[in-house]
């Protein structure tokens, strides 16, 4: 089995992490080996997903059957749900290499073709973002996932000559937090869709406790369900605060995590219990003290709040909407009344 994973990224797709724990992209934390260490290498150790998994296993099974590459799949969910850690796993359980990309690094058509020139038969190619590939770039993806072949363009005008150029058969994993940017002709070539989901508490404590025993660090059944509450559901901002956990309980407790220094560590994170970091509770009271709860415009909370509107929109509002603390309307979104209540604010008529 061959495992060579390589990354094309740009300086670009990196912006400034002063969110801090969450964020819609990958940081260092993410790409150092301790962390890397805590994805799973098989569906077998994957948690969570069920549904997802179990079409993945089908669809693997039946390729490794027939001898056959696995239809390109697109996977959409908020960031951190493990779709980047399940196309490394696709690859490992199809033995094929792994090259990892994002949409912004595809700048020109000739970077995309660099790389697709090179992929060997059957190789996994994830791409990161892809509602953020440039159409122009985006053009050159549909010879190649139908047809698997590129088109060269030579000389202008009366001189103009094309060639098409073979490509070896390969499998696109796209990963997405906002399948609806994508354009129809490019998303009607995925053979898999596949929506992932926020996890549960019990599904986020299996994970911590997993991640725990690698890290040589001794939790208690308290203390993973404390973290876990207040992970937002979702792996990846659960082995990012288990990091700062463990440093804080090394420092303050001897090293035993328990709910008390979960508790403390997190409160100096700025996340209260219901996982809320300073920008969530930035965003409700923006809406309920400058709007008298809504509805307003995900512009003009952008404006007040002096941030992007994408980073509102991918990073702060699903796991919002998904608590109920949020409501998306037509005319704008509104704070809800669980909103209110978590501010001891008495709701406006």
């Amino acid at each position: 089995m061959s495992d060579d994973i390589i990354s094309y990224s740009s300086d670009k797709t990196h912006l400034s992490d002063k969110k801090g724990i969450v964020t819609s992209i990958n940081t260092k934390d993410d790409l150092s080996a301790e962390i890397v260490s805590l994805r799973p290498n098989s569906f077998k150790e994957y948690i969570g997903q069920d549904d997802t998994v179990e079409t993945l296993k089908i669809a693997i099974q039946a390729a490794k059957m027939r001898s056959e590459s696995l239809d390109h799949i697109l996977l959409h969910g908020p960031p951190g749900l493990g779709k980047t850690t399940i196309s490394h796993i696709i690859a490992n359980e199809m033995e094929k290499n792994l090259v990892v990309t994002s949409g912004p690094a595809l700048e020109k058509g000739g970077d995309l073709i660099g790389i697709l020139t090179n992929l060997g038969e059957g190789d996994i190619f994830f791409i990161d973002e892809i509602h953020r590939i440039p159409k122009i770039v985006e053009e050159f993806l549909y010879p190649a996932m139908e047809d698997f072949a590129v088109d060269f363009i030579f000389d202008k005008g009366i001189h103009a000559r094309s060639h098409r150029y073979r490509l070896k058969q390969f499998v696109l994993i796209g990963a997405t937090t906002r399948v609806g940017l994508l354009s129809s002709p490019l998303r009607d070539r995925f053979g898999l869709f596949r929506t992932l989901d926020f996890y549960s508490v019990e599904q986020l404590v299996i994970i911590i406790k997993r991640s725990a025993a690698i890290l040589d660090t001794i939790i208690s059944e308290n203390g993973a369900n404390e973290l876990a509450r207040r992970s937002r559901g979702t792996p990846r901002i659960a082995n990012r605060l288990l990091k700062r956990v463990r440093d804080y309980s090394q420092v303050k407790s001897h090293g035993r995590v328990t709910r008390q220094s979960v508790q403390a560590a997190l409160e100096l994170e700025g996340i209260d219990g219901l996982g809320l970091t300073s920008l969530d509770r930035h965003y409700l009271k923006t809406i309920i003290d400058f709007y008298k709860g809504g509805p307003v415009g995900i512009e003009a909370i952008a404006a007040t709040l002096q941030e992007e509107t994408d980073t509102l929109v991918d990073v702060v509002e699903p796991f919002l909407l998904k608590i109920g603390m949020v409501l998306r309307t037509s005319s704008g979104r509104r704070a809800s009344e669980k909103a209110y209540l978590h501010f001891k604010i008495k709701p406006s008529l």
